[in-house]
Order: structure tokens, then C-alpha cells, then sequence
């Protein structure tokens, strides 16, 4: 059974930084491409950041592009997005999201990621960014 269980959110002031932990089961980083994604309060989940399984190449979202890095671990089969000089339009809820990158399928991350394009889906932390 895929599993995607989030940590790390909470509160922090502007300018701040969190780091947050998405742990995967029931699959490796081998062959599966990992994203961020958030959703703020009445707007839609957006891709923030993400990372394919194909060469390790990331890509970010504009808006965080430079104050965020994604990375992995693949031993302890956990991804990361370290977040720094945090803004108060970065609240929401974050979410990481995992899709089949392989032969078949090909380089699904090539880009800001998508929510169409990922399959699986973790719970989601809360992140607030106070002013």
C-alpha cells in the first residue's frame, strides 16, 4: 500500500524557515517522481516543487523559486522541502504527492508540477507564516 505521511509545519514568523518531511511506503524513489504541492484557504492546490526519479532534476514554482530546495533521501525513502524566508502568502496546507516515473511513462517532472499529473497523496501539514 502507498503511504505519504507528512511532519514539519507549524507557526513561524516572516522570514523564518521550516523544514518539511514527506516519509513514502510501499514504493521507492527509484522510479517514482515526488512533488509539494499547497492550498491556501478558498484557493486551489497549486505545485510548489518537485523532483524526478529520472536524474534527480527539481524545478520550483515561481513564486518560490530560490527560497525553497527539495531533496531526498533515498535510504530513508523521506523527501524534503526546505523552506526559507518565508512570506505570509506561503501559508497553507502543504502536501506531498508521488507519481510513476519509469519506462513506461517517462519523465513525468519536467516542470512545476501539476496536480493532475500525481497519483498519490499524503494527508497534508499546515503551515502558517505570520506578519
Amino acid at each position: 500500500e502507498v503511504q505519504l505521511v507528512e511532519s514539519g509545519g507549524g507557526l513561524v514568523q516572516t522570514g523564518g524557515s521550516l523544514r518539511l518531511s514527506c516519509t513514502a511506503s510501499g514504493f521507492t524513489f527509484d522510479d517514482h517522481a515526488i512533488g509539494w504541492f499547497r492550498q491556501a484557504p478558498g484557493k486551489r492546490r497549486e505545485g510548489v516543487s518537485c523532483i524526478s526519479s529520472v536524474d534527480g532534476s527539481s524545478y520550483y514554482a515561481k513564486a518560490v523559486k530560490g527560497r525553497f530546495t527539495i531533496s531526498t533521501d533515498n535510504a530513508e525513502n523521506t523527501v524534503y522541502l526546505q523552506m526559507s524566508s518565508l512570506k505570509p502568502e506561503d501559508t497553507g496546507v502543504y502536501y506531498c504527492a508521488a507519481t510513476v516515473e519509469d519506462a513506461y511513462t517517462g519523465r513525468v517532472a519536467s516542470g512545476p508540477p501539476q496536480v493532475n499529473e500525481y497519483d498519490y497523496w499524503g494527508q497534508g501539514t499546515q503551515v502558517t507564516v505570520s506578519s
